[in-house]
């Protein structure tokens, strides 16, 4: 086991009550192994091969070592600069000038198959440069690995588009399974965390337009915690995001990037997460992962999603069995 360094979060976690204190040495729970193993490098050799990226290592998320060698790997598209400077992020912030890499769709399938992977998630920096955002890239990249994969489940952690409908819509009508997009701390918080571009209402409408398009796929969101926001705080977050049908909640630890990002206000004790988790379930979300290493990308999270999406389209193929590979995954 080693200490964690300090790393950033790309789809985090949630603090409540009393915790450890800040600075000094890190809680004994905030330790990792070391990564490793056949899987792990690869991974790691497949995406260096194919100059694909991963929020796994841009946003240095302490899960990668676990993820990596269990077979899990969460892609990021559209390149790792990021238009926006969020106060909690590692990935690069800066303008990508409009530059698509029109041949990831390919990279993207050929690297999954030669994985064997059954489940994925594809997540993307903010491209406030593209008159989309980059929904339509994404959109193809989904459409593409399907056509290749059918049997693939796809989760997609994607921006908020500007809230632009239109783009969300391209990226649900993409046979999505999964439609994730983090609110990320509490209303409180928003200013003082996240990019200016981003809000906590837009947020929100971005998830309930989702959900209540006629694909209604499965949502998802995550919130960071250790900013130094209260209990009641996260409750009423987490109450908003069911308000809004939000079926899959995760929360984390914030962990400070580098000196020049916020500073963790508090470290969160698991059995604190453990309350949440528990509170989370009886609001009504289908499954809630909560711990201080878990992230938005979580493998075992994404276990208990997968079995529910299999057996949707299950049931969904029973009922119109010539349309599986696309209305059984709604």
């Amino acid at each position: 086991m080693v200490d964690l360094p300090v790393l950033s979060n790309s789809a985090p976690g949630c603090a409540v009550g009393s915790a450890a204190p800040v600075g000094g040495r890190k809680p004994d729970w905030l330790r990792v192994r070391a990564p490793g193993g056949d899987s792990y490098t690869l991974i790691k050799k497949t995406l260096r091969d194919r100059g694909l990226f991963t929020v796994c290592e841009e946003a240095h998320c302490p899960n990668v070592g676990e993820c990596w060698s269990g077979g899990t790997a969460t892609f990021m598209v559209l390149g790792e600069m990021c238009t926006r400077g969020c106060r909690f992020c590692a990935v690069t912030t800066g303008n990508p000038g409009g530059w698509v890499d029109r041949d990831e769709p390919r990279k993207l399938a050929e690297s999954v198959a030669l994985m064997g992977l059954k489940y994925i998630v594809l997540t993307m920096v903010d491209r406030d440069d593209l008159d989309d955002g980059g929904a339509h890239h994404v959109a193809e990249c989904i459409g593409h690995l399907k056509r290749c994969e059918p049997d693939l489940i796809v989760e997609a952690l994607v921006s908020d588009f500007s809230g632009d409908k239109a783009a969300i819509n391209a990226v649900v009508e993409s046979q999505v399974d999964v439609y994730g997009h983090n609110i990320e701390t509490v209303a409180r918080l928003q200013r003082t965390v996240r990019d200016a571009r981003c809000g906590y209402e837009q947020s929100l409408a971005v998830l309930r337009h989702a959900k209540q398009h006629e694909f209604a796929p499965y949502t998802k969101s995550s919130i960071m915690v250790g900013l130094g926001e209260s209990h009641a705080e996260v409750l009423a977050t987490m109450r908003d995001l069911r308000d809004a049908q939000v079926d899959f909640l995760t929360i984390g630890q914030y962990l400070q990037p580098t000196h020049r990002h916020l500073e963790v206000a508090e470290w969160i004790h698991p059995d604190q997460f453990e309350q949440l988790r528990v509170e989370g379930e009886t609001m009504g979300f289908g499954y809630v992962a909560a711990g201080p290493l878990v992230r938005s990308s979580y493998r075992a999270g994404e276990f208990f999603i997968e079995s529910l999406v299999r057996q949707r389209r299950e049931c969904a193929a029973s009922v119109m069995p010539g349309e599986a590979a696309w209305g059984a995954s709604r």
